[in-house]
């Protein structure tokens, strides 16, 4: 066994295989960036290499570093993660020359399957279920335009070099192929330098499912069951589960069969992923394999009890596989939920900055279920603009899928983040929708359920429970701190301006009675003090927490996706609120405003110029992607408020037309 690895990664991945090597009594030695000097994975790292500037193509992308790394620290293996080098053959075949060892499946497998049309020849070969399409390369857009018609509407034109969701797009018709053929080529060529471009049929509400495989050195090679990945928003993952729920036993066999026809096809060694698309009707067809460990794996983790980090780094020592396919089952539900430092009530912009509160849910057993939570931040880092915007992946298991769900909405409650934006209010409305608990999911589940985007939801009556219970007992806190001697026991409580008169007392345990139309609401285990931004607390025997900040007319409450502004009022006060105006919102019709904190590239624009409706007034850049901002009527720029290369955060005013 290795005595040193390098992990040639970084973030939560990087702390991930810490973990792992410190429990097998492993030495790590972790190459880092500027960004990154000072990171959680560099305080736990044994070792630490700076190897560069922030952007990662000066950085974690020079194979040289890397290897004169290696050679510095003494270690004997590289782990790579995922992203970066690892699933790139020629890093792995430079390594093996160097006489370095690659924690990761061999070149030739890598090569065999990084390639789309490659890797689909092998799969039919293999006698895997492939999607009827077209493999071969297409020179031209009338060839495009033919293939696809002898395939049938609607196709997905995909590059073969693709990944991370570029290079796809589908067509509907003739008119589509024309234009999405030239278009994709395009941004091949661009993102992967890599212009060829392959046609399949396009499924129909179709649902993304994976089989985790797991291969050694001796030939042998097992599946670790099913991940479902439907849950997705610019075929980017947001939410994970395994199993999936749309698999019967017949059919997750059948799947798992052929992933490893597929791997073995390969001599695959180490932790894969064949993903497949299948429809509704558990029809399902091969649509890529992934050389490398998912982001999700956490899932097959918790329902497999395989650590899969550890079983690569046995698996490049050259170690047979402790276990066969007959040892493995499944136990239990699990689902993970990337928390990512994004907006999602703003178009899920991404949002930069420091984490200046980040409370995390307690790990462990919490009874009806288990949380796990990988991060590679903590309070008071910074998220930067220069990787992915991940803060978390947060993991629920449970011994069904309904007290998985229900595990993960309470894990998001008792997650807190101020700083930035993030998703966890997103996240938590899919874990109350009756569709996603139903199991009806497909890759279109966000697009279908949120079509005008994110806006929270709207409270459930036990949710108005929660704001009214809450809101008095912070009330009563605030006021016995204040000294105040009205002992007033009657009030009125608005959300937002809906009105609930309620009256308060104490029971004999000291517990707080709220009662509140005719029934009264028991408040007990109360875990707030001013200054606290959560709530906890038990509500009637169901625990909650909520996330509480003051107001200066009352309190912001959010419990999951539900928040309103509550105050607790005098009756006559509250009557008299409730006839205040409406505040009307201002007027930013001739504004262009930042969406996000990020960097203006360009603002080609000057004052007293005219400006025609959908001309690009400017371009802000953050997390690596550009965005373009664009007029969105005629009109003369009055005033011009930022230039190239100023930091701007959101809501500035970036240009003014008269």
């Amino acid at each position: 066994m290795f005595s040193k690895i390098l992990i040639a990664n970084r973030g939560e991945i990087a702390v991930r295989i810490i973990k792992t090597c410190r429990k097998m009594g492993i030495k790590t030695v972790l190459v880092y960036s500027d960004a990154d000097a000072g990171s959680l994975a560099c305080e736990m790292a044994d070792e630490t290499i700076h190897i560069g500037p922030s952007p990662a193509a000066q950085s974690y992308l020079i194979q040289d570093k890397i290897v004169d790394a290696v050679r510095q620290s003494g270690a004997e293996a590289v782990h790579p993660g995922f992203g970066f080098l690892s699933e790139n053959p020629v890093f792995a075949r430079r390594l093996e020359a160097e006489g370095i060892t690659f924690i990761g499946p061999n070149p030739h497998a890598i090569e065999a399957m990084g390639d789309k049309i490659t890797s689909k020849k092998f799969a039919a070969e293999a006698g895997v279920s492939t999607v009827p399409g077209h493999m071969g390369l297409i020179a031209t857009t009338e060839a495009a335009v033919k293939i696809a018609n002898e395939i049938g509407y609607p196709v997905m034109i995909k590059a073969s070099a693709g990944g991370g969701g570029k290079g796809i797009r589908v067509a509907h018709s003739d008119a589509d192929m024309a234009e999405g053929f030239a278009a994709v080529k395009a941004e091949a060529l661009t993102a992967f330098g890599d212009d060829r471009v392959f046609l399949e049929k396009f499924i129909v509400n179709p649902r993304h499912i994976e089989i985790q495989v797991l291969g050694d050195k001796h030939g042998n090679i097992v599946s670790l069951f099913d991940r479902e990945c439907s849950i997705q928003r610019r075929n980017q993952k947001v939410i994970e589960e395994a199993p999936s729920p749309l698999l019967d036993d017949a059919t997750r066999k059948a799947m798992g069969d052929q992933a490893v026809a597929l791997a073995r096809a390969v001599n695959y060694d180490s932790a894969g992923t064949v993903e497949f698309v299948a429809g509704q009707d558990r029809s399902f067809y091969f649509l890529e394999m992934n050389t490398r460990l998912q982001v999700e794996h956490p899932v097959t983790e918790l329902i497999t009890g395989v650590d899969l980090v550890e079983q690569m780094i046995r698996s490049a020592a050259g170690e047979t596989m402790g276990f066969k396919q007959e040892d493995l089952s499944i136990n239990g539900w699990a689902i993970e939920s990337r928390i990512y430092a994004e907006d999602p009530y703003r178009g899920f912009l991404p949002s930069i900055g420091r984490l200046v509160r980040y409370e995390q849910p307690e790990e462990g057993d919490q009874g009806d279920y288990t949380v796990r939570n990988d991060s590679g931040v903590r309070e008071g880092d910074e998220i930067s603009m220069f990787y992915d915007p991940m803060i978390a992946k947060l993991c629920a298991w449970g011994e069904t899928r309904d007290a998985a769900v229900e595990g993960m909405a309470r894990a998001l409650e008792d997650t807190h983040l101020s700083g930035v934006g993030h998703n966890v209010p997103f996240l938590s409305a899919v874990m109350d929708q009756a569709r996603f608990k139903s199991g009806q999911l497909s890759t279109s589940y966000i697009k279908d359920e949120f079509p005008d985007g994110f806006r929270g939801l709207e409270p459930s009556e036990a949710q108005k429970d929660i704001f009214i219970t809450v809101a008095a007992a912070m009330n009563e806190v605030l006021a016995e701190q204040a000294g105040d001697p009205s002992e007033r026991t009657d009030w009125t409580v608005l959300i937002d301006r809906e009105a609930h008169a309620v009256s308060l007392s104490y029971d004999e345990a000291e517990d707080l009675v709220i009662s509140l139309d005719e029934r009264d609401l028991t408040l007990s285990e109360i875990d707030w003090r001013p200054g606290m931004a959560q709530f906890r607390a038990v509500l009637d025997d169901e625990p909650f927490t909520a996330e509480v900040k003051r107001a200066p007319d009352g309190f912001d409450i959010r419990h999951r996706a539900a928040k309103a502004r509550v105050r607790v009022l005098t009756p006559r006060a509250a009557e008299m609120y409730q006839r205040l105006p409406e505040k009307v919102a201002a007027d930013t019709s001739k504004l262009v405003l930042s969406p996000m904190p990020g960097l203006v590239v360009d603002i080609p624009v000057t004052v007293g110029q005219e400006v025609k409706s959908g001309e690009t007034v400017a371009i802000i850049e953050a997390m690596k992607m550009q965005n373009i901002l664009k007029a969105e009527r005629d009109g003369v720029v009055k005033a011009v408020g930022a230039k190239a290369g100023d930091p701007v955060a959101a809501d500035d005013v970036l240009v003014e037309f008269a």
